[in-house]
């Protein structure tokens, strides 16, 4: 792991050194959690050039860095991320396909997990993330997931939200993330603190590692393994002195 995280390092820091010494912008393929966790860690590394990260629309995950900025650089440029659109071909014997059986589809294509991003699935269609790159060969061959035939296309995301949130309401003796974890997922404290220690727990990309960690309000928290939820802060306390916490899981 240390090795991996060296290797990187040194291509951030790569990417960096181009984007400042060509007076260009240059990319990243997609980036997991602990990848942009790293990423959001090496500060002077960078050369002090602007980091932004994006995964195709709103809401998602995986997201690609973008090193360099209009201020800097005079010009913008859109990230190589094409979004595409998988409806079946008959609706009606269609089955209830799940994020796994896409991405495992895509995969078995002989794909590279970093050159996809989220997979978001609607009532209507399915929204696939990938590389610029690589769009046109995932919609020539990916024709079928499971036994439901597939068409594929280009498209825009749609403009109504791809990630849906279910808000909910509990109670907490504290702000401590581990105890928001806690309830939001039905832990026992001790499981909630044993994720801190297996490095599961992220805060809008970055690595979280005190269990005493008091959450922002509208910061992502991701728990890998579980899932992921916007912080939206305290919104009462009852007669005990319990906290009433409101939090929007992503479902």
């Amino acid at each position: 792991m240390r090795e991996e995280n060296e290797l990187l390092r040194r291509r951030f820091s790569e990417l960096a050194r181009r984007s400042d010494a060509q007076a260009t912008y240059t990319f990243t393929d997609f980036l997991g959690l602990a990848e942009q966790s790293l990423l959001k860690t090496m500060g002077r590394e960078l050369r002090g050039v602007k980091t932004e990260l994006f995964g195709g629309t709103d809401g998602c995950e995986r997201l690609v860095a973008r090193f360099g900025s209009e201020e800097e650089l005079g010009y913008t440029e859109e990230y190589p991320i094409a979004c595409i659109k998988a409806v079946p071909k008959n609706k009606k014997y269609a089955e209830a396909l799940t994020h796994r059986d896409y991405l495992g589809a895509i995969l078995n294509l002989g794909i590279e997990r970093e050159t996809l991003g989220d997979i978001a699935i609607t009532e209507e269609a399915t929204y696939i993330f990938a590389l610029s790159g690589i769009a046109d060969f995932i919609i020539s061959n990916l024709t079928r997931v499971r036994h439901t035939d597939l068409t594929l296309s280009l498209s825009e995301p749609p403009s109504e939200a791809l990630f849906r949130t279910e808000e909910r309401k509990i109670q907490v003796s504290s702000e401590r993330l581990d105890a928001v974890i806690a309830r939001v997922y039905s832990l026992s404290r001790d499981d909630a603190q044993a994720l801190f220690v297996k490095r599961l727990v992220f805060a809008d990309g970055r690595e979280i590692q005190s269990s005493s960690y008091s959450p922002k309000e509208g910061e992502i928290i991701s728990v890998r393994g579980h899932g992921r939820f916007l912080y939206i802060g305290q919104v009462g306390t009852t007669r005990k002195g319990r906290l009433n916490v409101a939090v929007q899981v992503y479902v």
